[in-house]
């Protein structure tokens, strides 16, 4: 493992409250779209549960005092989590990364998991990893030097750099959320929709 990858990693278990929260919503941003992409082509699911639930998360982190009962979208993201039992293509598997990172940042609010910011981050780089290894573009020894993969990095440690700020709250949400959507891809690469 890289220096690289246990510093962020140690750096985004320091993260605490509402930035941990904002670390994981950034990296969702970025990793839904694989998951919603999966959906379209299988007809698995609409995609619509993950999407408020992380919409549901922004606001719980934007607005503190907001009543959201996280108990249910857990549920609601739980049905909505695909089994590789039941698809044979290779987009199960980050869409089921997407969705278990979703899982973990809701236990993240909700006190069950105090890392989960620190799940989301391995489960981005893993999906990234996995992707990478799946179709050829790189093997175990070149893997942490594929663009894709550094760029991941890359993006976790901006987000980083952005929470470990000490500036006002709604200015680094804004920020971080910018920094996850700036490049218009996801995670492995798939270009982001404007709608």
């Amino acid at each position: 493992m890289s220096n690289n990858k246990l510093n962020t990693f140690a750096r985004v278990r320091a993260l605490k409250d509402w930035r941990a929260v904002t670390f994981s919503a950034a990296l969702l941003e970025r990793m839904l779209p694989n998951y919603l992409l999966f959906c379209e082509l299988t007809g698995f699911d609409d995609g619509k549960a993950c999407r408020t639930c992380l919409d549901l998360i922004w606001e719980s982190v934007s607005a503190p005092k907001s009543k959201i009962n996280f108990a249910v979208q857990l549920e609601k993201v739980e049905t909505a989590t695909p089994d590789t039992a039941d698809f044979d293509n290779y987009g199960v598997y980050p869409a089921i990364d997407a969705a278990i990172a979703l899982a973990a940042t809701i236990n993240l609010i909700t006190g069950e998991d105090t890392q989960g910011a620190v799940v989301t981050s391995k489960l981005s780089q893993g999906s990234v990893e996995a992707y990478l290894l799946a179709n050829g573009e790189a093997d175990d020894a070149s893997v942490k030097h594929h663009p894709l993969m550094e760029f991941e990095v890359e993006v976790q440690q901006a987000l980083l750099d952005e929470l470990e700020r000490d500036a006002a709250r709604a200015k680094v949400i804004a920020n971080a959320r910018h920094i996850a959507l700036e490049a218009g891809i996801s995670n492995i690469g798939l270009a982001l929709n404007d709608d």
